[in-house]
């Protein structure tokens, strides 16, 4: 290929270079996208606490690695990393890897395979799966499952967040085995059918979702980390504790969450007596873990310690340009996310779109931080979420959070 067909990149610590298409899309084999810089930073970040939490040298594989960028990071970025291996079915992106890695002075594991002959052939290899498809990520789950040993992390991101919100049904039952609801919370529930179906597939292997450590949804696409465990009796107890419905009631707003193997799904609204629409099987359990999202924040403060004055090192020397020198690009859109999904990690299940609940009482909306302090005033959590910029993450119930509403809005 031309040099001139060939695009250059700096990213982290690495420089790549990729062969330029008119637009990132799923028949350009080879592409760089300059908005997943911050995916690939969050990524970074989880891997690197990953790996200090378990005290281990960790192995790392990229199944769809594209130009070959993430795994290159992986090595470069991550400190006491084992084997890194990239893989990828197009010949042109195999040939981008190997060019990058030798450019960029790494060494990785190259493979050309389809993702789920990869996976089953390495079986028990890596402790870090990276699944990253362009669409949906369903077709490799079962074989994820199948790979993983215990004690391990997934990362997995889907696309497909049309299906997995609900604005295509059909797609999502099939894709997913579960029935998703496009309501205001849509895209908490597109991740909790991910997590869900990773749940219920990876189960028959006897292993189990032990903690989500970080998701997120972000533009165009869903990301979770998850650890994974090994054991029958706690796959059971996973199941039981984790796996349920979202029963939502369209008329008043109402909604709760229900564990679907030890009780049956409620058919009518407890408050108005409208049917429920109910959205599931999914994960009701916890989206994100409180500590691990600190260390990562804090690893943060080891790669930037002071964003706006220079950076030295133990001899006082500026490494504000050292390119050896780890740094964190997308901090402040990095540090948003985190603190975010800090706040909510711990909140109830779903949430409330304040402006949403006005239209259905037919009133002007009060301010949103007033309608927040009065919740904690009695008592009850009212936290923002990183799902929707004016959605309320809470344990209070719909009759007084409309009470809350009306009274605020008299007094605007």
């Amino acid at each position: 290929m031309d040099e001139q067909e060939n695009e250059i990149f700096n990213e982290g610590l690495v420089e790549i270079k990729v062969p330029k298409f008119e637009k990132v899309s799923s028949s350009a084999p080879v592409f760089y996208n300059p908005k997943m810089e911050f995916n690939r930073d969050i990524s970074i970040l989880a891997l690197q606490t990953f790996q200090e939490e378990v005290d281990r040298e960790i192995n790392i594989c990229d199944v769809f690695g594209g130009s070959g960028i993430r795994a290159i990071r992986y090595k470069k970025e991550i400190s006491d990393v084992g084997n890194v291996a990239v893989n990828d079915i197009s010949s042109l992106a195999i040939e981008q890897s190997l060019e990058n890695s030798i450019a960029n002075d790494v060494e990785i594991d190259i493979y050309q395979h389809e993702a789920n002959i990869l996976l089953r052939e390495n079986r028990g290899i890596f402790d870090v799966l990276d699944i990253d498809p362009f669409g949906t990520t369903s077709y490799f789950v079962d074989s994820v499952g199948y790979s993983l040993k215990k004690d391990s992390l997934l990362c997995i991101t889907a696309t497909d967040t049309s299906a997995l919100c609900g604005t295509y049904k059909e797609p999502c039952i099939r894709k997913y085995n579960a029935k998703p609801y496009k309501s205001e919370y849509c895209h908490e529930n597109g991740i909790r059918i991910l997590a869900g179906f990773v749940a219920l597939t990876i189960a028959k292997y006897k292993k189990y979702i032990e903690d989500i450590k970080l998701s997120h949804s972000s533009e165009h696409y869903m990301r979770l980390y998850i650890k994974i465990n090994k054991g029958s009796a706690n796959t059971d107890e996973s199941l039981a504790n984790n796996i349920g419905y979202i029963s939502h009631c369209k008329k008043c707003l109402y909604r709760s969450s229900i564990k679907v193997l030890a009780n049956s799904i409620p058919e009518n609204c407890p408050i108005c007596g409208e049917k429920l629409i109910n959205a599931g099987p999914l994960w009701i359990g916890y989206l994100q873990n409180a500590d691990f999202i600190n260390k990562m924040i804090q690893k943060i403060d080891e790669y930037n310690p002071d964003s706006h004055n220079n950076r030295l090192d133990e001899n006082n020397n500026d490494i504000s340009n050292n390119p050896n020198k780890k740094h964190v690009n997308t901090e402040k859109k990095v540090l948003k996310l985190l603190n975010t999904c800090l706040e909510e990690a711990d909140a109830p299940i779903t949430f409330y779109d304040i402006h949403l609940i006005c239209r259905n009482l037919k009133i002007s909306a009060p301010k949103l931080v007033d309608v927040m302090n009065m919740m904690k005033e009695e008592g009850f959590i009212a936290t923002k979420t990183h799902f929707n910029p004016i959605g309320i993450k809470s344990d209070i119930d719909i009759v007084r959070l409309k009470e809350i509403v009306r009274y605020l809005s008299k007094n605007i």
